[in-house]
């Protein structure tokens, strides 16, 4: 779209979910898949001995990509009915074929089953957008696995970890959010062939009460397009499934914006950058700026997809008996919404940890200069060991090392090795100090950790997993 269009702007559409994505919610895919449905159930109710012959099918097939929306939208602004609009202009286009469609279904029957339809293969490119964002996080962790860096509580320098155990700790979180990716695609329900209110009346009446042929047409439907049913129905598919799927949203975006929010803080000290391009401009008045622009739109974005969630339990709960509409235009703008999102979301985080780089000169540098503050406790253990008084020596290194930060403060390089070895207290030299401030001494078992939560967790979720990696951002 360019800047002199008229048409109002989308920007998920435009600049941040995948074209693969955005695909899945055009009103030509969502309007062929009725007529799918549609052909479907006529296929079906043909299966199963009901009076719809061969040729009828075939006029039927011959009409379903014969789409024209202009004259939809005189049909709907005619009937004020979006799913009548559709079937009457399917009708005209399948002449004499027209009079048996939507033999005994309601509006549900296309708009649900179609929903549920468009988020299987959400799901499922969602899917592979994540295994992408592991295998990226995987290959970074491997590769930083031993590589000493600042461990933070409250963002104040703590311990030392390294560099690859803090890229598990991510890739945790997207392992589990695969995990219920998982689940929720396994788990995902069409409505079926259940009649107006859920009770198939009305296909009773078709098939002359027989019980038999109404299970029947409702599995051998539910087989066609290729996903389960829900045993029972009202009106519509019980929303509790919109909202669980949009829990499993609200997961990803909680993992994207830990990830995002790490990064940029992580930039902000100079220890990890993100992908930037050789062109990129930091700022329009500052031109040394080099801002993690990645990663603040992907917390955005996951601020929006963790808005999104809190409309799916509202719909649950709020619906009237077997159902009413106020969950319908919410639906429609939601559901989109959330998918989209989440695409753009996965899609940004694997560029990103594709991308992502170790600043090693400046992360070496930061633990050098706290290194001798973590490293007290085992220089008092040591000068206990050679028959020093630990309350003394405690007292002597509080003094110390206030003095070491004061300095820090003052922009002077960490003065606390010195100092403790030209105190006699401590009968340490210097070199005898050095030899304990190698930095991998100090990050306990964080590289085996690395490579046991690979081997034992990581690699293996990604076993049979299909892996994508990023699209270039578009903008």
């Amino acid at each position: 779209m360019t800047a002199s269009s008229d048409h109002p702007q989308n920007p998920l559409h435009e600049r941040y979910a995948s074209r693969d994505m955005a695909a899945l919610f055009t009103a030509r895919h969502r309007f062929r898949t009725w007529r799918q449905l549609w052909l479907a159930l006529a296929t079906c109710q043909h299966e199963l001995g009901l009076g719809i012959d061969a040729d009828q099918l075939a006029a039927l097939r011959r009409a379903q990509d014969d789409i024209d929306l202009e004259r939809v939208a005189v049909l709907e602004r005619e009937t004020r009915h979006d799913v009548v609009a559709h079937l009457r202009h399917y009708a005209e286009r399948a002449g004499e074929a027209g009079g048996v469609l939507h033999l005994g279904a309601t509006s549900a029957f296309v708009t649900d089953n179609t929903d549920a339809l468009i988020l299987r293969d959400a799901l499922d490119l969602l899917l592979r957008r994540a295994a992408g964002v592991a295998q990226a996080l995987i290959d970074f962790a491997a590769r930083e696995r031993a590589r000493p860096c600042l461990a933070y509580t409250h963002f104040q320098p703590a311990q030392l970890t390294t560099v690859g155990k803090r890229a598990c700790l991510w890739l945790q979180d997207v392992v589990d959010d695969l995990v219920h990716l998982r689940r929720m695609r396994a788990d995902l329900r069409c409505r079926g062939v259940q009649g107006t209110t859920g009770t198939q009346a009305s296909y009773m009446t078709l098939f002359d009460d027989r019980h038999d042929q109404v299970v029947a047409l409702n599995l051998r439907f539910a087989e066609h397009i290729g996903l389960p049913a829900f045993p029972i129905t009202g009106q519509t598919y019980p929303r509790k499934q919109d909202s669980r799927l949009l829990a499993v949203f609200a997961g990803i975006a909680e993992t994207a914006h830990k990830f995002g929010t790490d990064l940029r803080l992580l930039q902000g000290v100079g220890e990890l950058a993100e992908p930037v391009g050789s062109a990129q401009v930091g700022s329009s008045a500052m031109a040394y700026k080099r801002n993690p622009i990645r990663a603040e739109r992907l917390c955005g974005l996951a601020r929006r997809l963790l808005t999104d969630s809190l409309n799916g339990p509202l719909n649950a709960g709020t619906q009237w008996l077997e159902r009413s509409l106020d969950d319908s235009a919410n639906r429609r703008l939601v559901l989109a919404d959330a998918c989209l999102t989440a695409d753009a979301v996965l899609n940004l985080m694997a560029g990103i940890a594709e991308g992502m780089t170790v600043r090693a000169a400046s992360t070496a540098a930061r633990v050098e200069r706290e290194l001798p503050f973590m490293a007290t406790e085992t220089i008092l253990m040591e000068a206990v060991r050679r028959g020093g008084d630990r309350q003394v020596l405690h007292e002597r290194l509080r003094e110390h090392s206030l003095a070491a930060q004061e300095a820090i403060e003052n922009g002077d390089a960490n003065p606390l090795v010195a100092t403790v070895a030209a105190d006699e207290s401590f009968r340490l030299s210097r070199a005898e100090i050095d030899a304990r401030l190698d930095p991998q001494r100090f990050t306990g078992r964080s590289a085996q950790q690395v490579e046991d939560f690979l081997d034992q967790v990581a690699r293996p979720a990604l076993a049979d997993a299909e892996i994508v990696t990023a699209e270039a951002p578009r903008v």
